[in-house]
């Protein structure tokens, strides 16, 4: 038996050779007593799992009811899992409130009536405004936020100004929590239940800030204190991918974000991935030049339910696209609401389409794509049996999503078993152009797996 062990990592494969190959070639010899046999055996790790010609991940924002009492249901008709990023505030149950970390507030306010908002007092007046007992102040927060990351910074610093204005003229000091969610919220013991089912949950902060324009204490408490409760309740798995409100790219914000979760889905900083955000477009004819394209999209209530089926159609007609959808109002209830008949069309549609599309949550997608491209192959081979682990310096317990291998094999077997831990089974020998294959998964958390002749 000799054992080989490929320079050909896919993380090593990115730079050596065309996006389009991702073939791992052994040449291989085994010796058995003076008989000399050569074996050619090859091993890709599919781009997608099952071999699938593109991904979905079906995400929600904000944890508004009809999320789980309407869309949730129909997606587990088809057997789809979705993600939903939830702000904690407003949960029934919850233990961190929404809060302003500062000084008084009377002390901001009074000061600014000689001062206007420049750049030295802005995260703070920011800060607090969404938090003053006055008409609009959510209000006041999200416009001044928004124009400030639209570089538009004057105006970010005029709309401050407005709302401090109406505080003193009010002679507000009073603070409450925002309310920023339409509707009731379901409670703990019931997004567990969806959690066990295999529904991913992350963090979208405690009450929905525009966190680009907050200074570091209270933009560091909207996601710990957010990730906190999850963890509390939903188990830390359910800490991997964060969302940070308003789709925001800051790169402030940014940098805070992917220091504390493994992934966000605003970004993901990837070398091998092409992110094609919200608002940008899509070009199915393009050649992206790197492994895997990223594409995002926003189904709105006015959005043309054709125009939703083409992005399905669209990303299948290539293999390197994963198709991120973000949803935000159901039925009636939060920002944006789509139709309950409109959802139930879309994922039916969607789930005609699952001989090519893997319907996934964020962080499998994520873990998958990540461990294929760190992932080395390593094999030992004999005339009855081939020897497959995987080795990665990902850590364990975040990747733990099995991986869709196939490997050809030029042996003459005509019935193959696969081993891996306690799990024993029969594979299909198959044929293609390639020639002889078996496919199959790989359980990262079950060591080395093994074909045998039978």
């Amino acid at each position: 038996m000799k054992i080989l062990k490929s320079d050909l990592s896919p993380a090593n494969m990115i730079s050596k050779y065309p996006m389009s190959i991702f073939w791992i070639f052994f040449g291989i010899s085994s010796i058995f007593g003076s008989c000399t046999q050569d074996y050619t055996v090859r091993t890709e790790i599919l781009k997608w799992k099952d071999g699938k010609k593109a991904a979905v991940s079906l995400t929600y924002d904000d944890g508004t009811l009809n999320q789980f009492r309407v869309a949730l249901p129909i997606m587990e008709e088809f057997d789809m899992r979705g993600t939903f990023y939830i702000n904690t505030g407003e949960i029934p149950g919850q233990k961190n409130e929404a809060k302003y970390l500062g000084r008084d507030p009377k002390i901001v306010i009074d000061a600014t009536a000689s001062i206007p908002t420049n750049l030295e007092n802005y995260f703070e007046r920011a800060g607090l405004i969404r938090f003053l007992d006055i008409p609009g102040a959510v209000s006041f927060h999200d416009r001044s936020g928004a124009t400030y990351e639209q570089g538009r910074v004057e105006e970010a610093y005029r709309v401050l100004d407005e709302g401090y204005e109406l505080a003193r003229k009010l002679k507000t000091i009073n603070l409450i929590p925002p309310q920023i969610i339409d509707g009731p919220m379901i409670g703990w013991d019931e997004l567990r239940t969806y959690a066990a089912r295999g529904h991913e949950f992350g963090v979208h902060t405690i009450s929905h800030p525009r966190l680009a324009v907050l200074d570091e204490e209270n933009l560091l408490f909207e996601l710990e204190k957010c990730a906190e409760d999850i963890e509390r309740e939903l188990g830390k798995a359910h800490l991997f991918s964060a969302e940070c409100p308003f789709g925001t790219e800051n790169e402030r914000v940014m940098e805070y974000a992917l220091d504390l979760f493994p992934a966000t889905r605003n970004r993901m900083p990837e070398p091998y991935l092409e992110e094609i955000n919200r608002s940008g477009t899509f070009d199915v004819k393009k050649d992206y030049q790197k492994e895997y394209v990223q594409f995002q999209r926003g189904p709105l209530s006015r959005t043309d339910q054709d125009l939703m089926k083409s992005w399905i159609d669209d990303i299948i007609t290539r293999n390197d696209v994963w198709l991120v959808l973000v949803f935000h109002g159901i039925e009636g209830i939060g920002w944006e609401a789509i139709s309950e008949d409109r959802i139930r069309d879309y994922f039916t549609y969607i789930a005609s389409k699952s001989e090519d599309v893997w319907v996934a949550p964020f962080r499998e997608v994520t873990k998958y794509m990540r461990q294929r491209m760190a992932s080395e192959v390593m094999l030992q081979v004999a005339s009855n049996e081939i020897k497959i682990e995987l080795k990665s310096d990902l850590d364990p317990y975040w990747y733990d999503q099995p991986l869709t291998l196939k490997t050809y094999f030029d042996m003459a077997w005509e019935k193959v078993k696969l081993v891996q831990g306690n799990e024993e089974k029969e594979l299909e020998v198959q044929q293609d152009e390639g020639g002889q294959y078996v496919q199959y998964d790989y359980q990262p958390s079950k060591g080395s797996l093994i074909l045998k002749s039978i």
